[in-house]
This record gives structure tokens, C-alpha cells and sequence, in this order.
């Protein structure tokens, strides 16, 4: 009896020393903070995640890359929760997750424009013709038989609807007509069917979204193409000049007309209008259209801590938080908001109201 008493006495001293113990230390459990951001951020976000939780050491960030449209899908269509948003296009925020028009659920009412990039061809030496491609020329090597290149879903990610974009906008910049069925159209079936409407370019992406020939490859996020582009299994991959320069990648830019990076060229942008197929759209608008890229970061109405989340969104549009992003080559904008006056009172400060200064 005595020895049982003794044994059970024991036990509960070593559970009172390690709840103690784990308190003195400082391992309590920490809060997570889950974001969800654009691939393409998956290097300068990986930066913040340190940065953040070196100055907030009882938080854990858990971030999680995916194309800009399939990470808001994890939101509004499988309605996960989620506490901060970052995407590539800014305009897919407002398009997928306010309230308006035929689309009646709200998911996020604000948004804050904080980064920007441009669209570059990216290749290795190992890619064919390495030492011959130029900004004159790209479009001629590409649509060699023996070269593959790959650019990534745009049902799923901007950057692949961005491509198509590129693709027409040489037709015009080069007077070449025959840039995107060479390059794009004639890969696919069914092909992709472009239709000029005064002066508008429509490219209509099919729901069954698929290449009947080996040169292209496909993937749902552009950075998913690094690894095929390492190995040497394809020759170019459409991207951001960001990612190209953050994984040590040569790349081509091309020229500003083209590479959806300056406001001064808005209007030619606005040329080309990439119409996706896949259905979840039909109630808040299929049509992608031309702009410069801007990136933009809001935080979800069903975020589990938006207070916490508000420190995080911050942290990244803050000056110190812009100097991180800019360090790692991701370049960054003074940050500008949508809907003003719905974000949280604590960010209003750190931001310029309106969209567009």
C-alpha cells in the first residue's frame, strides 16, 4: 500500500516539475498564425516569417504558397480559415471576395497594394540556344521545335494568365500575327481562340485546360516550374523577374510595352483580356484584364485572429517590412489602400487611401 502511494506521490511530483518547468522555460504553446500567400512570395515571405516571430517570439507563422487564384479558392470555395492574404493581383481580391455584383458572400472588404514585379522570361545555361535569345528574338526561339518552355495554370495562378498576356501583346508590340497560335494556340486542344473587338484582344481560356504537345508544360503555380528548369527538362518558364533573380536564374526582359510592369503603359495592357473557362467564376466576372502587376495583402473576415493578424499585415507594408522584401529582390510600392475605410484602425496609419495615387 505504502509502495503504491509512494509510486502515485512520485507521479504527480514529475507532472508538477514539467508543467513548472515547461512555464519557467518559456515553452508554452505558441499562437499560430496561419498565411497564405502568391508563390511567387515564397522566398521574401520566408524572410518576414523570421523577422516577424523574432519580434512576437509566442507567435508561430505558418505560411503556405499556391497561384494567386487557387490560394483565394482555399478561402471561398473549401472555406478554410485563414488569417492574412497576399496575392499577385491585386484586382483578384476585389473581384473574388467582395460582395458585389452576383456574388453575395463577402470574404474581405480591403485590400493594401505593397509590392510589385514584371513578367521576364527566366533560363539557365543549360536551356538551348542560351547564348542566342534577346529581346528581339525570344519569340522565334521558343517556337523551335526542339525547345520546351512552361508557364503555369491561369485558373490558377496570375502569372499563367499573365503569359497569354505576353504572348499577345508581342503580336502587337513585334506587328507579328502569328506569335500566339505559334507559341500558345497550337499547343493545345482544342486550340486557344483569341477575337479582336475594337481594338481588344480576348483570349478564351477552355475549362479543360491542357497541351497536347510536350513543348509546354503546365503547373499550377509558376514556381513549381523551377525544379523542371534546374534539371534541364525545359529550356524557359515564363516569371517574375523576382523569383528569377532570388534562385540565382538568368533571365530576358522583355521590353516595358510587354511585361505588365509600368503604369505609363496601362493603356496598352488594357489591350488584352484573358476570359477563363472554369465555371467557379460565372458569378463574379471570367475576365482577367491587362494591368501593371501589383501585389496586394488583406486579411480574410473569418481570419481566428485578426488582431494579431493586423500586426502581421504591418510588419510587411511597414518600413522595415519593405526593406526585407526589397533586400531579398522582391521591389515594393508605398502602400495603397482599397476601401479605406473598412480596414482595421490600426493599419490606417501606415497607408495611403485610394487605390491608385
Amino acid at each position: 500500500m505504502r509502495t503504491a502511494y509512494m509510486v502515485t506521490l512520485l507521479s504527480l511530483l514529475i507532472i508538477v516539475v514539467i508543467i513548472f518547468g515547461t512555464v519557467l522555460t518559456g515553452e508554452q504553446k505558441k499562437t499560430e498564425l496561419d498565411v497564405i500567400y502568391a508563390g511567387s512570395l515564397i522566398v521574401p515571405f520566408g524572410e518576414i516569417e523570421h523577422q516577424f516571430e523574432s519580434r512576437h517570439p509566442d507567435v508561430d507563422v505558418r505560411i503556405e504558397g499556391h497561384g494567386s487564384i487557387q490560394a483565394i479558392r482555399h478561402i471561398t470555395d473549401i472555406h478554410e480559415e485563414y488569417d492574412v492574404l497576399a496575392v499577385a493581383d491585386e484586382n483578384l481580391i476585389p473581384d473574388l471576395m467582395y460582395a458585389t455584383g452576383n456574388n453575395t458572400e463577402s470574404y474581405a472588404d480591403w485590400y493594401v497594394r505593397f509590392a510589385r514585379n514584371q513578367m521576364v522570361i527566366a533560363y539557365t545555361n543549360e536551356s538551348r540556344y542560351a547564348n542566342e535569345i534577346n529581346e528581339s528574338n525570344w519569340y522565334e526561339i521558343l517556337a523551335r521545335p526542339d525547345v520546351k518552355f512552361g508557364f503555369s495554370n491561369p485558373m490558377l495562378d496570375a502569372c499563367g494568365y499573365r503569359t497569354l498576356m505576353i504572348a499577345q501583346l508581342a503580336e502587337l508590340y513585334y506587328d507579328d500575327q502569328t506569335i500566339f497560335d505559334r507559341l500558345i494556340s497550337c499547343n493545345f486542344n482544342p486550340e486557344i481562340p483569341v477575337t479582336e473587338n475594337n481594338g481588344t484582344y480576348i483570349v478564351l481560356i477552355p475549362e479543360i485546360f491542357k497541351p497536347q504537345s510536350k513543348k509546354i508544360i503546365i503547373r499550377g503555380g509558376s514556381v513549381q516550374l523551377l525544379a523542371l528548369l534546374d534539371f534541364a527538362e525545359i529550356d524557359y518558364i515564363f516569371g517574375y523577374k523576382s523569383v528569377a533573380q532570388q534562385h540565382g536564374l538568368r533571365f530576358l526582359e522583355l521590353p516595358t510595352e510587354i511585361d505588365l510592369s509600368s503604369p505609363e503603359y496601362e493603356d496598352t495592357y488594357k489591350k488584352v483580356i484573358v476570359r477563363l473557362g472554369f465555371q467557379r467564376f460565372t458569378s463574379v466576372g471570367t475576365d482577367r484584364v491587362g494591368e501593371p502587376i501589383f501585389y496586394a495583402i488583406t486579411i480574410p473576415e473569418n481570419a481566428p485572429h485578426p488582431e494579431l493578424a493586423a500586426q502581421f499585415v504591418e510588419f510587411v507594408i511597414s518600413e522595415e517590412g519593405q526593406r526585407v522584401l526589397n533586400d531579398i529582390k522582391q521591389p515594393t510600392v508605398i502602400p495603397v489602400a482599397d476601401n479605406f475605410d473598412m480596414m482595421p484602425d490600426e493599419l490606417k496609419e501606415c497607408v495611403i487611401e485610394g487605390r491608385k495615387p
